[in-house]
């Protein structure tokens, strides 16, 4: 099963975060609430430029809430074809990373 597929599939799953153009705090306090109710791992899903402010999110979870606690499962990066956005123009390939965070007990 390809990457594109994988990632598609869980779009419905409530542990999924994508990150944009909000700032990185937003995002880390949503994941870290995730973690705090229970959730065994929270996804953060990030494409092209928001691939550095998911990464952003993760060392903010890292530095300044979980610390040692904070878990990092997988890291996933992929590429995607977006159809053209217009016309006259062709596809283009969009890098895209998730990274699967989880929280230790200790």
């Amino acid at each position: 099963m390809s990457g594109e597929a994988e990632m598609s599939s869980a779009n419905d799953s409530p542990n999924v975060i994508f990150v944009g153009k909000k700032p990185a705090l937003v995002y880390a306090v949503a994941a870290l609430s995730r973690l705090n109710q229970g959730m065994g791992e929270v996804r953060l899903r990030a494409r092209g430029m928001a691939i550095s402010h998911a990464i952003d999110v993760t060392e903010i979870l890292r530095r300044r809430f979980l610390g040692d606690r904070l878990l990092i499962k997988e890291i996933r990066t992929d590429t995607v074809t977006l159809p053209p956005s217009g016309e006259g123009s062709s596809q283009r390939n969009v890098s895209t990373i998730e990274l699967v965070l989880g929280k230790s007990d200790k």
